[in-house]
């Protein structure tokens, strides 16, 4: 059977993607990290299109908990096969430069860029033995641009983006691509403090993007169809930044 895991998917972006994936086929597992509640609801989604799923807790923070749970379900699942892997779990901690603590530095770090190490080199010797994979990590307009009060955050996604370049040059010739997605403003739980209305008149098209339109940009990159794209970062951003 061929699987999907996509990380930090019980709402928003992620539940979008882990429904997308499913609708392709692919039995996702949905990693979330304490709210069991709107994970279940994810694959309650993915189940209503046609899917199939099953919940797959651990902390991406915590290398510890990602060797043990992602660990134990691989050793428990062995004819299962991981083909797409979504680093997508992520979080804020907003704050000047000048005025941030350590623990919002390095909780940021840990989740992002800890997250996506851990998770993905967990995985790797699975996709070089199957000769395959699709690697997707969802980063942010804020490892691009740079936003005022998320060093932290932009730091983290700007890192993911580098590392994301530089695997793609180690195992592109084992048939694994590894491409990231960098979402602009999506209407989400993280956004729902900003003016909607103010930031759209910087936007071209007007409007703040939807979930399922990045999740859109994830299914493409993990089709087999998407074989000569790798190393790359697409803008889902309704052309405020490229």
């Amino acid at each position: 059977m061929n699987c999907a895991l996509v990380t930090g998917g019980s709402r928003g972006i992620g539940r979008a993607i882990c429904v997308k994936l499913a609708s392709m086929g692919y039995y996702v597992l949905v990693n979330y990290k304490g709210n069991e509640t709107e994970a279940a609801n994810t694959i309650a989604l993915l189940k209503a299109a046609g899917g199939d799923g099953e919940l797959l807790q651990f902390d991406v923070g915590k290398k510890e908990d990602i060797a043990q749970k992602l660990g134990a379900w691989l050793e428990a699942h062995p004819t299962k096969k991981i083909e797409v892997l979504v680093n997508n779990a992520g979080i804020k901690d907003d704050g000047l430069m000048v005025f941030m603590k350590d623990e919002q530095w390095e909780d940021v770090l840990h989740t992002s860029l800890d997250g996506f190490f851990y998770v993905t080199r967990q995985l790797l010797n699975h996709m070089l033995l199957n000769r395959y994979g699709r690697i997707i990590n969802v980063v942010s307009l804020s490892g691009l641009k740079g936003m005022a009060g998320q060093t932290n955050y932009s730091a983290a996604k700007a890192g993911v983006i580098g590392a994301t370049k530089a695997l793609a040059q180690e195992i592109g010739r084992r048939g694994i691509t590894v491409n990231a997605v960098a979402p602009g403003f999506i209407r989400t739980d993280m956004t729902e403090g900003l003016d909607e209305k103010e930031l759209s008149n910087l936007i071209p098209v007007r409007r703040f993007g939807q979930p399922e339109e990045v999740a859109h940009a994830v299914g493409f990159l993990a089709s087999r169809e998407a074989a000569y794209i790798t190393g790359e970062t697409i803008s889902v951003n309704g052309g405020l930044y490229s």
